[in-house]
Order: structure tokens, then sequence, then C-alpha cells
């Protein structure tokens, strides 16, 4: 039995109306506020969707797969919605397991339902789980993980299944460039997840019992991979909501800017200081991003840098939140399982479906580091002749070093990150940035808040189009939330392009997708003013939004960011984000607060000559970054005892990649989420490969030149028509020569961070293409 997205039914009230003979239009206005223009089958599903918020009896996770019942899901609905989701997948499997037939209609458009149906529900639980975090939500995610990972692991390691991909794809069918790339992703997914493991034969036991054992062991260590990347996550969450600091003494606060001050003092009024002040306080500084960035670049108290700098780099490092132990048996179970799989370690095993190999991510890796690390050592070295110069006697630390590089950054530019907020207020850029979509790829992005439900009231809702057409929708999740919001940012597309999940009478489902970042709140009646750093956040997540939403691929499985090999994944989003510094755009997105003053020439001219400021450094951050994960993957067998920390490959990796190393007692590890909870372990390195076609991409633009209106929106709709659309349908490197004309190269990376100079690029391109 094939399962389909329930359809949406015209509601009796729509029918009334229109038997009356309004206009669309008119219909609009008769049932709800009149938002922006949309499609009678938008208008249609949202009438539903607002039925089924007023009916006690509608399922508020599973009642629309376009828009759940946020403001009615509850950890208890959970389990029965769930439970009975999960009955109904097993049977469907059943019934696809049974089944004679071998055909595309047959199995891989079945089995794409079913995948689907568990991916669009357990998306809202994992979505809930970052930004909606509970005890009571942890409790039932305790209780239900274990059936979805065992349905999961039945559906993707089904040797039945996997039978008849492999007959499909031999079969004579005359498959396109996009079926291949479907039935290639569908049988090496299933390879991954263990459907054709060719265990060792021991002594007295038949080849089908050691198979059986091995798929076993095999499960077994997914289910507790899966409880061990939850746990990380809220051992991580709960560790870093539990620091909190009271200050009362204006003397140590000395230096944090007065934007901050007010943010603290209202923490300290919610948590019962009433009275507290910007001026005199008490202020509450905690772990969340914005308290850290703000007392690390400015607080003049060294102890209290020093403070919160340990504690930030410890979290997750004692106690019952500890991750240490967490780490080191994640590493172990992967280092297993990749053994169990046919390979030699978990690098290979994790990284077999990407781009890259492990030599050559490395070897990309090594080029990049040998081209900052000489500058990344002078930058330091610069940097502690500076702090001298200011009269610092003491050994330059760790927790010295961005608020030197402020001061620093301020004498060399006469620039500090609270020149710039005044003009960055959150509405007026995310404002700005939808224009800037709107002229590049012909997307418009259009607000209708309050058209769906929500989880936290500070969520905005948008429409998207594509050429003036309806596309998808789009949630945005901008502020930091401490003790139930994850820290960083991201981007989630939560429901996927689809011809066959339609709903009945239509020819697509429509995609959509959430982004989250954690900026600063608003503060009394002041919007919530950015820092450079928070613009290109939210431009680098709504370039991962743009390819999730403006997909031309039909095949759920290679639209959007399906089937996209994960080191191109960040290719759009590193994109997008090196669009704010350019003079057209940082003028539309910089409007002072109170009297929408376009950003001065002279502050841009500043904030372009900084935009480089110590980039060695800041390259080499992410190289430590991801070498570190790769060589974890690769050579780390977790001894037992032994943290990853105190082995001979840290120390290596350390000296080869930080010009000043970790403090003693680092435990970085524990709260890097990326690679233990976050889906990109072995595959940190995908930044770094991908911003390689994200700046030459980008590059094509400056070629044609910016003042060339015309040109530059076409170039626009190219990328759009290549990178954006393509999907997991083409070969992202195939993808990029058909946008660019060339494979990519190095080069204008290297000199978009300043490591090269523009000659030296134009020689290497030019040796590598001369006829480019």
């Amino acid at each position: 039995m094939a399962i389909a997205v329930p359809g949406l039914m015209l509601p009796i009230m729509l029918l009334s109306l229109l038997s009356m003979g309004l206009a669309e239009g008119q219909v609009k206005s008769a049932i709800l506020e009149e938002k922006p223009q949309r499609s009678l089958l938008e208008y249609m599903q949202l009438v539903q969707m607002a039925e089924n918020s007023t009916n006690a009896t509608a399922d508020p996770l599973l009642a629309s797969p376009w828009f759940p019942l946020y403001d009615k899901i509850t950890p208890d609905n959970l389990v029965t919605s769930l439970t009975s989701l999960f009955a109904e997948l097993d049977s469907s499997i059943d019934h696809l397991e049974g089944s004679h037939y071998a055909s595309w209609q047959d199995t891989v458009d079945p089995f794409e339902e079913i995948s689907d149906r568990m991916n669009v529900a357990w998306a809202v639980v994992d979505h809930l789980q970052g930004v909606k975090n509970s005890d009571a939500l942890r409790a039932v995610v305790d209780q239900l993980q274990p059936e979805q990972v065992r349905i999961s692991q039945r559906l993707s390691q089904s040797s039945p299944l996997y039978s008849k991909f492999e007959a499909i794809r031999k079969s004579t069918g005359n498959w396109s460039e996009s079926e291949t790339r479907v039935l290639n992703n569908l049988i090496t997914t299933a390879k991954l997840a263990g459907a054709a493991l060719e265990a060792a034969v021991p002594e007295g036991k038949s080849k089908d019992e050691a198979r059986v054992e091995a798929t076993n062991r095999f499960n077994d260590i997914n289910m507790q991979l899966s409880t061990l990347a939850t746990n990380f996550s809220n051992n991580l969450l709960d560790s870093t909501a539990a620091f909190k600091r009271l200050i009362t003494e204006k003397a140590d606060v000395s230096g944090l800017p007065s934007s901050f001050l007010g943010q603290a003092a209202q923490k300290a009024a919610e948590a019962g200081h009433a009275g507290a002040t910007a001026d005199s306080g008490p202020w509450l500084i905690g772990l969340d991003q914005p308290s850290y960035t703000a007392v690390m670049t400015y607080a003049d108290n060294r102890t209290l840098r020093q403070d919160v700098y340990t504690a930030y780099e410890t979290r997750a490092s004692s106690g019952s939140t500890n991750n240490s132990p967490v780490v080191e048996q994640i590493m172990s179970l992967r280092q297993e399982q990749a053994r169990l799989a046919g390979y030699s370690n978990a690098a290979e095993y994790l990284m077999s479906n990407k781009m890259a190999t492990p030599k050559t991510a490395m070897a990309l890796l090594e080029e990049l580091r040998n081209a900052s690390f000489a500058t990344a050592q002078k930058e330091l070295t610069v940097l502690r002749d500076f702090a001298a110069s200011q009269g610092f006697t003491e050994t330059l630390m760790n927790w010295d070093q961005s608020y030197y590089a402020q001061k620093q950054q301020a004498a060399l530019f006469n620039l500090t990150d609270e020149d710039v907020r005044p003009y960055f207020a959150y509405p007026t850029v995310l404002a700005g940035l939808h224009e800037l979509t709107a002229r590049l790829f012909n997307a418009t992005i259009v607000a209708d808040d309050g058209a769906v439900p929500v989880w936290d009231p500070s969520v905005r809702f948008f429409r998207v189009y594509r050429d003036g057409q309806p596309k998808g929708h789009l949630y945005i999740d901008p502020y930091a939330r401490p003790g139930e919001k994850q820290q960083g940012a991201w981007e989630a597309t939560m429901v996927s392009q689809s011809a066959l999940l339609a709903a009945p009478g239509q020819k697509l489902r429509l995609p959509g997708a959430v982004i989250v970042t954690n900026q600063s709140p608003p503060v009394g009646d002041a919007p919530s003013l950015m820092t450079m750093d928070e613009v290109v956040t939210i431009f680098h997540e709504t370039g991962h939004a743009m390819q999730a939403l403006l997909t031309t691929q039909t095949d759920v499985t290679v639209s959007g960011i399906n089937g996209i090999e994960q080191d191109a994944i960040e290719q759009p989003s590193q994109f997008l984000e090196r669009w704010p510094y350019e003079q057209e755009v940082i003028f539309s997105i910089g409007k002072h607060y109170k009297t929408n003053e376009t950003l001065p020439e002279e502050l841009y001219q500043k904030i372009a000559a900084a935009r480089n400021y110590r980039s060695g450094t800041d390259v080499l951050r992410q190289l430590y970054f991801a070498i570190l994960d790769l060589t974890l993957h690769e050579q780390y067998f977790p001894k037992p005892g032994q943290s990853f920390e105190d082995t001979d490959l840290f120390k290596g990796v350390v000296n080869k990649t930080t010009a000043l190393p970790p403090i003693p007692g680092d435990r970085f590890l524990n709260g890097f989420t990326h690679i233990f909870s976050g889906g990109y372990a072995a595959g940190y390195y995908g930044y770094k490969w991908a911003q390689v076609m994200s700046i030459d991409g980008f590059a094509a633009f400056e070629e044609i030149g910016m003042s060339n209106t015309g040109a530059i929106d076409k170039e626009g709709l190219r990328y759009r028509d290549t990178i954006l659309s393509m999907g997991g349908a083409r070969a992202p490197g195939l993808v990029f020569q058909d946008f660019r004309g060339r494979p990519p190269i190095t080069a204008p990376l290297l000199k978009d961070e300043a490591l090269i100079s523009n000659s030296t690029a134009t020689a290497q391109l030019t040796k590598a293409y001369p006829n480019a």
C-alpha cells in the first residue's frame, strides 16, 4: 500500500463564497485579513490549516504536511501522533518488501512516500529540540527515538528493497541523469546503512549467521549513536545555560557597550532582580553567543574575560553534563561501524558519498594551511606588539586575543562593532537581504506573519515566489533564547518539493524551510541591532534557504539540497554571505534605526578595509576545526580512559593549525556540535571545499563589474538556474561548470582572503586555464 501525503479538501466556507461569484481576492478578504497575493491552492492550504487549528480532534503534528500546528504541539500529543505513524509505516514497509514487482512506480515511488512521511514528521521533533527544548520534550524523544531509528534502519537497510533498487538500475529503463542519480543515491545510502554487509565468518557459523550478527551489531550501533548525539546536544545546552554570572559593581563591566549592558540588565530583571538597569545594574552574564562575544571583545576586566573564556571552552566537561565520555563512545562506535561496513576507518566510511576523499580533502586543507599559517603567526606577533603598546605587560592569552584585536582594529580602521550596530537594525537588514534575492534570483520573499502557527512569538513567516509564482514558505527564528534554544545558526528544510507528493489535482508540493539564528534580541523599544558578523550569518543561512526553495527538481530525493554531496552544501550559503560587503547592498541594509540615515560612505570604507583584518587567523581557525575533525575520524581509535586531547594526534593538529594554542584543559570537542550531533562528522572540511566554489562563483560577478547592473542581474539568474535549481539531480562539480564554464580553482578564494595578491591569482588562473 502506497502512502501519499493527505490532500487538502476544499472547505465548505470557501465553496459557499465561490458559489456567490466572488473573485479570488474577495474570497481572501472575506475569510482572513488580506496578506500578500496568494494562489488559490495556497489559500486553500491556509484555510484548511486554520480549520485544523481550531479543531480539537486535529492532529497538531500530522494535520498538515505544510504547516504543523506548532501552537498546539505538546510532548504528550507527539507520543500519540508518532506512535500511530510508526505503526502505519511498519505496515507500509511490510507491503513494499512483499511486493513481487521491481519497477520505479512500484518500488521507488512508494519508498519515497514512506521515507517522506517519516522525515517530515521527525523533522518537526528535531526542530523543536533545537528551538524549544524542555525536560518534557527530552523525555518524549528518549521514548520515541528508538522506534524512529528502528524504522529508519529498517527502511534504509532492507535487503529486499536494496535488491529491487539494483535490479531497477540494471534494467533496460532509459534513465535520465536525474533518475540515475536517484538510483545511485538510494543504493549507496542502503550500503552505508548496512544493507549489504559482508561479515567475516567465524569458525562454526554459516555465512548467513555471520551476516545476521553483523547486521544486528550495526543496528545496535546506530541506535546508540542516535541516543548519544541527543545526549551530547542536551549536555551542551544544559551546561551552557547553567553558567550565570551576576555582576553588581559598575567597575566590573567597564568597557562593555551600553547595548549589551541593556540586554544583561534585562536578563537580570527576568531572573528576579527587579529594577535592573543598563546604567546601574545588576547585570546577568551567561555563555549564550551575544554574552560571550561581548565579554571577550569589550570587557576591560581581564579576570572576567578569563572566567568566561574558560567556562566556554570547558562547557559540558564535568559532572552530569560531561560530554568527554560521550565523545569517546561516539568515536569508538563510529570506528567499529566503519569496519563492519568494510572500511578502514570512519573517515573513509562517512566520506564515501561525498565529492572528496580523505586524501583529497586533506590536500586542500594543507594547501590553505600553507597559505595562511605564516600570516596568522605574523598577525599574532603584531597583536602582541600592539597590546604592549597599550600598556599590557602580561603574556597575551586566549582570553586577551579578541579584546586586543578589537582595539587594534579600532586603531587601524577607526571601527568597532558598536559603530555599525545602529545602522544594522534587524528588520531593515532583512528587508535589504530580500531585495537582493529579488534582484539576483527574481525570488520575492513576502512577510505573512500571523498566517500560520509558530513556536515562539518572535518567529516570522514568509511566502516565497519565483518569477512571480508561488514557490514555498519560510520561517525565521532570529533571537537567542538561552536554556531552550541551541546556540549557533542553521537552516533546515522541513518539507521538500515533490511532484509525487503533491496534493490531489496539483502538480507540485511546494517546499518549506526554516532559518534559525542566535542574534541579540531587541531591548525596550529598540529593534535588534546587529554586528557585521550577525549580518553575514543571516545572509549565509538565506543562501541555504534559497537552494532549498528555488529548486526546479520535482523528485523529492534530489530537490532542494537533497541528494547533493555534503561537501558542496555550503556553496550557495558562502556565496550569498559575500554580498553584504558590496557597496550597493550594504547601503540598502544599513539605515540608522532612529534617523533612517544611510550608512555613511566613510563608515562603509572602514568596513571594506577591515573585511580581511586578521584573515590568516580566521582561515587557520577554520582549518583547525576541519583538520581536527578529519584526523579524529581517520586516525583516532579510542582507548579506555584516554581523551583525544591527551594524545599525540591532538598535539600534532594543534602544532600545525594554531598560532595561539588551546589552554590546558581545553575541551572544545565537548561542544563541537557540528561533528557530534549536527551531521558534519568527517565533513567539516566541506566548508572550505565548498568555499572554493563559492568565491570562484562570486568572482564571476566581480569580473563583470558590480556597477554593470544589467549584466549582474542576468548572471544572478544564471546562478539561480544552475547552482540553486539543480539540487542533487546533477553532480555538483558539473553544475558548477555549467555556471562557471570550468572547474573551480583556489586562487579566487586566496585572493578574497588577502592571502595572495591579485596578480598571483591571475597568474594561477592563466596557468590552470590558459583559454579561460
